[in-house]
């Protein structure tokens, strides 16, 4: 029901109104910050009413969460190159290097914002973890139907970490975004090994 009505609601703004929008909080989002960046500014920036952005987003952390997302829509969901190997790789592709450098800087911004905002956290897990995740875990267990990997593999748990961790340490130690070929190199050269899956 939360769902019928909150489409309802958007359904109000044009697709047209709602890229301009989104690319407008990105910008402010890059500018300023999350924790400056305010329904005033993007009322202002937007030329819209903050009674507007409040009936269609509820708050800043749905309109901030909905615009990155807007931004990085989830095909994982489509991916099925016939192994778990393709299906990798097909998924580092979606985005290129100037796509994934930006994408890494609003995401080190807003991961910052997430430790003292719950909304922003809750909104973040929705819209944008949870999606991917659906897409991994199914690239996942078409690997474990195939034979690929074994379903007792104790590295299964942990590929999440050390998917996210070839993002993170790549910005954080070298202070840079992963390129598509770091992220294809790392993938081969740790992600299948500990799943057992062969790279040649």
């Amino acid at each position: 029901m939360t769902e019928v009505v909150a489409t309802a609601r958007r359904s109000r703004i044009t697709p047209e109104r709602e890229a301009e929008l989104y690319e407008a909080v990105l910008d402010l989002l890059r500018e300023v910050g999350y924790d400056a960046l305010t329904m005033d500014a993007v009322a202002a920036r937007t030329r819209s009413s903050k009674a507007t952005l409040y009936r269609q987003w509820g708050g800043k952390a749905e309109l901030v969460v909905r615009a990155i997302k807007h931004t990085k829509p989830d095909h994982s969901e489509g991916i099925d190159t016939g192994s778990l190997r393709g299906d990798l790789h097909a998924s580092i592709r979606l985005d290129d290097d100037c796509t994934i450098e930006k994408n890494s800087s609003l995401m080190r911004g807003v991961a910052m914002a997430m430790h003292n905002n719950p909304d922003l956290r809750r909104a973040f897990r929705a819209q944008l973890v949870e999606p991917e995740m659906t897409g991994f875990n199914l690239m996942i267990r078409r690997a474990i139907d195939r034979g690929e990997v074994r379903a007792d593999c104790p590295a299964l748990e942990f590929v999440v970490h050390m998917m996210v961790g070839g993002f993170a340490t790549k910005a954080l130690l070298e202070d840079e975004p992963p390129s598509q070929a770091f992220l294809v190199s790392y993938i081969d050269a740790v992600v299948l090994p500990a799943l057992g899956v062969p790279t040649s």
